[in-house]
């Protein structure tokens, strides 16, 4: 962590990435490699958040836990739920992964995730893509079933040319593959979270595409719900959609976090960690651990 001496300046700068994946979800590399590659990164404070699973999480906490490094892991998650008909994300930090509201959400999060997997499958099936689902699940061995997985198998048939033509054409927002119907709703999704101890937070709120009033409905159904903030640092983004969501951030009084939103090494993508110090003046979600530092 880098600290400025109160006589330069009051900013302490801390390297924070609230939003990154495994390969238990759709991430690239293993907990155990991500946790390395964050220690290299000399970040302080990190989360795991992967889709609708903790199992990376538990993994990395094992391998983090035997290393003296002065990183803070925070237990994380992502999970999915519907709001107007639309499939929006949650993070969930700092939750408790083996308390009753969070095991049952997992449980009710993979059975949605099997049957929409079995959806997709017969909506390609129909497309003339048949044995989708058999050859998903071999692509994502332990990992959860999810959209990722069949791109990777379009691929590998040869029915697509790379992965970003499969959600291009088969995958992607309004598409064929676009199942929504199995995500729970966003206030049950954010009721989880809180029971298990979390600060729910929406993930990357610019990502759906909402009009600003929708958007501002979205944050005050989901505050309704006890959520407490949204992430305002989400990989590569303009000044312009930082300005959009710190104005929101203060309007309605919430808690910001960041991440990079990792998955895997890519050109555009953004790497691992993220300075506190531009966000000075916002109520950082990771004040609640970053005392600890």
């Amino acid at each position: 962590m880098v600290v400025a001496s109160r006589a330069q300046c009051s900013v302490i700068t801390v390297l924070i990435d609230f939003h990154t994946h495994t390969s238990a979800s759709d991430g690239a590399l293993d907990p155990c490699e991500l946790v390395a590659r964050a220690l290299a990164s000399n970040i302080d404070l990190f989360a795991i958040t992967d889709h609708d699973t903790v199992a990376g999480y538990m993994a990395a906490a094992a391998y983090h836990r035997q290393r003296d490094d002065g990183m803070q892991l925070i237990p994380g998650i992502e999970l999915s739920c519907q709001w107007s008909g639309t499939t929006v994300h949650i993070l969930g930090l700092g939750i408790d992964c083996a308390h009753p509201a969070m095991s049952g959400a997992l449980q009710t999060m993979s059975g949605a995730r099997e049957e929409r997997g079995e959806k997709i499958a017969q909506r390609l099936a129909a497309r003339g893509f048949a044995g989708a689902l058999q050859g998903a699940l071999a692509l994502a061995g332990d990992s959860h079933l999810g959209r990722p997985h069949f791109a990777a198998w379009m691929v590998e048939q040869g029915h697509v040319r790379d992965e970003n033509q499969a959600f291009d054409l088969y995958l992607g927002q309004g598409k064929t593959g676009d199942v929504k119907a199995f995500w729970p709703e966003l206030a049950e999704v954010t009721r989880w979270i809180v029971d298990s101890g979390g600060a729910a937070l929406i993930a990357h709120p610019l990502k759906y595409r909402f009009t600003g009033m929708k958007l501002r409905r979205l944050i005050e159904d989901f505050v309704a719900a006890g959520g407490c903030g949204i992430e305002v640092a989400s990989g590569r983004q303009t000044r312009d959609q930082l300005a959009q969501l710190t104005r929101l951030a203060r309007q309605y009084a919430l808690e910001v976090t960041i991440g990079s939103d990792f998955h895997r090494d890519a050109p555009y993508g953004a790497p691992l960690g993220v300075e506190s110090a531009p966000f000075e003046g916002l109520r950082g979600v990771w004040e609640r651990w970053a005392s600890a530092q």
